[in-house]
């Protein structure tokens, strides 16, 4: 009788996601959690979603988000560090420096200037470690 409760979760869990999860990678069980997760006219407040991610399913999740801010009327509020999420088309980008929040250009952000002085001259960098 104890199981009982759990045994509608998981049967939920199932029709949601489909196969175990666990059965997947890492990021592919993320991907497929925000899929099943994000629906028309919701707000979403993500904390760092590509940490799972690689490059290519950012961009995948750029696209999903495109979607649904576009044909869902969905809207995304996205704390990131990444580069990818940073230039999705017509985002407004807020820098927090602990003292002010202030609106800034794509090209002006450190991570970005980071990322492509490393991928322009890995050497550069790596030769300080």
């Amino acid at each position: 009788m104890a199981r009982l409760p759990y045994k509608r979760e998981l049967y939920e869990m199932k029709r949601r996601y489909g196969d175990d999860l666990s059965a997947r990678s890492h990021g592919e069980s993320y991907f497929t959690l925000f899929n099943s997760r994000f629906v028309p006219d919701g707000l979403y407040l993500l904390d760092e979603p590509e940490a799972p991610l690689s490059p290519i399913r950012q961009l995948a999740f750029l696209s999903m988000i495109k979607e649904l801010v576009e044909t869902r009327r969905a809207q995304f509020i996205i704390a990131t560090h990444s580069p990818i999420l940073m230039a999705y088309p017509g985002a407004e980008i807020l820098q927090f420096d602990g003292k002010s929040i202030r609106s800034v250009r794509y090209d002006d952000v450190e991570h970005v200037a980071v990322m492509r002085g490393f991928l322009n001259n890995p050497e550069q960098y790596l030769r300080h470690l």
